[in-house]
């Protein structure tokens, strides 16, 4: 029986890819901040820890405490939205700590393991932004970049010890809770400059009644980056995603 940990199972994208490799007979790691036992089907294929991927600390215990692993899925991050001259240098700091930084320290402490054994799939899920700016997300976007970059040099690097490196790129999902966390996390809100702007954007969101990503999506795309190894390198999840991919 193969292993796949899970980064972010909280809710959205984790919760559900959790669900999707434990309904396939995986073993499944499922990793939160604050770990919850009723959120997920009781399996004896299941263990929930507890993780906090800017916490090197907390990093090494759950490593430690998973075992091998043939999978490693960064999926943890958080939300930010407002315009660039109403971010604090802190918030770009913390958001860069989590997507990208805990993305990159999750990798590192598998990589021994991974590459000593000559196999294993690690999937980097970062975000459809990246594929077509949008406005008041350029701390998020770049964040998210910032990973996209890192994977695809990974790659190469991992490829002469049969590590594979995916990029699962979701789009707009408006079943989770990116937009109401990121809008919590506003300290004094969108500077009085670009109030027009902000309001244009949240209204042109709720009116949008084009595709979206559902999780369902994202978990079947993480799960072909896991166990297709002819799976292209960026794999992007929901209809809209994928027309962006499709149009760039």
């Amino acid at each position: 029986m193969k292993t796949v940990l899970i980064t972010g199972c909280s809710s959205g994208f984790g919760l559900e890819t959790a669900r999707h490799f434990l309904e396939r007979d995986w073993s499944v790691i499922a990793t939160m901040r604050a770990p919850r036992e009723d959120i997920l089907p009781k399996s004896d294929h299941l263990r929930i820890l507890p993780l906090d991927v800017t916490s090197q600390f907390s990093i090494e215990r759950v490593v430690d405490a998973a075992g091998p692993i043939d999978v490693l899925v960064n999926n943890a991050g958080i939300g930010w939205l407002n315009a660039l001259e109403g971010t604090p240098m802190d918030v770009i700091r913390e958001t860069f700590e989590t997507n990208t930084f805990g993305t990159m320290a999750m990798t590192q402490a598998v990589l021994p393991h991974l590459r000593g054994r000559g196999s294993g799939t690690i999937v980097n899920v970062t975000s459809s932004v990246t594929l077509k700016p949008l406005q008041l997300l350029s701390a998020y976007t770049a964040s998210k970049a910032a990973v996209n970059a890192f994977t695809e040099v990974l790659a190469l690097e991992l490829e002469p010890f049969n590590v594979h490196v995916r990029i699962v790129l979701p789009g707009r999902s408006p079943e989770t809770s990116f937009g109401q966390n990121a809008r919590a996390r506003l300290q004094s809100g969108i500077p009085d400059a670009y109030a027009e702007l902000a309001q244009r954007v949240f209204t042109s969101w709720q009116q949008d009644a084009g595709a979206v990503t559902h999780a369902r999506d994202v978990a079947e795309a993480v799960w072909r980056a896991a166990t297709d190894p002819t799976c292209p390198m960026r794999l992007p999840a929901g209809a809209d995603a994928v027309a962006l991919m499709t149009n760039r």
